[in-house]
């Protein structure tokens, strides 16, 4: 769709998660084939690099500061990380119940997960155990850090950020609260000016919290001409134009918006199926997306010749 360029090699799965390296132009995708698939994008196009695997589904990858190394997680309650030199992973701690969300924190050298079993873990490869748990009212159904700010969307509408700064000496949130949207969350972002976050709600409705300032703060209609309502499966902001953001949705429908003047600044062609991921490079030139069944219609609805496919934008400003 779109006349965007297409990743050759796919998972055998639906795609889960896309992540960036910070450092050049190599993106992941975690699937529920169980693996975390790499390509290096260039003009000449996406070349596979390599790819590694876990025990069961991956629904969370993202790379280190350096981009030497990916750490993972997903159904298998595990999280991983894998050295992309080396080509060895160590299972750097465990969940009681599947990793949701993976993070590398580079300003603490540490490395988080968020999970099911209704807490938050920070691992450090030098020891087995957390280096810290944080208990969650819920299960984490959407999780985002830019330092120092952590924002989580849990179960049961609860939303709460924490200040990782301040995290090894108080383990309390800094705000708790519930989603201002009605339904469940399905993904969240926060600002990159870190004055708060942006949430997605299983009905297509998206949801602007600014903690500055409450004037600043509302909702509205992921695809305002769309009479079913769909999952919001991912939100991402551009890197340097600071309130340019864009909208995955369940119903193959992907949007680029301004939060601030609150327009919407381009519309692509719905795809086929769901856009389950998407994310900007780290210079915004290149926006990554992945379509596949992302299960919203239960088991019934899948079948082995689903397409499942990474697209790359180049985007330009609109």
């Amino acid at each position: 769709p779109n006349g965007h360029v297409a990743a050759a090699e796919t998972p055998a799965d639906s795609i889960s998660c896309l992540a960036w390296s910070p450092v050049q132009d190599v993106l992941a995708a975690g699937s529920w084939d169980k693996s975390v698939m790499i390509w290096e994008v260039s003009q000449a196009g996406v070349v596979f690099r390599t790819s590694f695997q876990h025990e069961a589904p991956v629904l969370s990858c993202a790379f280190s500061g350096d981009g030497q190394r990916i750490v993972s997680g997903g159904c298998d309650q595990q999280v991983r990380l894998r050295d992309l030199q080396a080509q060895q992973d160590i299972v750097l701690g465990r969940h009681d119940q599947p990793v949701r969300y993976v993070a590398a924190i580079d300003e603490l050298n540490l490395f988080v997960s968020g999970s099911w079993d209704k807490t938050i873990r920070f691992w450090s490869p030098q020891q087995q155990s957390p280096v810290l748990t944080l208990q969650l009212p819920e299960r984490v159904y959407a999780m985002d850090v830019k330092f120092p700010l952590m924002a989580v969307g849990c179960a049961d509408r609860h939303v709460l950020t924490y200040d990782l700064q301040a995290i090894q000496q108080s383990t309390a949130p800094s705000a708790a609260g519930m989603s201002a949207l009605k339904t469940q969350t399905r993904s969240i972002s926060c600002f990159p000016d870190r004055n708060g976050y942006v949430l997605g709600s299983v009905e297509g409705r998206v949801s602007i919290q600014n903690s500055q300032d409450s004037k600043k703060s509302f909702t509205f209609k992921h695809r305002k001409e769309s009479e079913i309502n769909c999952a919001v499966n991912a939100i991402d902001f551009h890197p340097s134009m600071k309130s340019t953001m864009a909208t995955c949705g369940s119903d193959g429908f992907f949007a680029i918006w301004d939060k601030d003047s609150k327009k919407c600044l381009k519309k692509f062609e719905p795809c086929k199926l769901a856009v389950t991921a998407g994310k900007f490079n780290r210079t915004g030139s290149c926006f990554a997306y992945s379509v596949s069944y992302d299960w919203s219609q239960g088991h019934e609805a899948y079948h082995e010749k689903l397409p499942r496919q990474v697209f790359l934008h180049q985007y330009q400003a609109e």
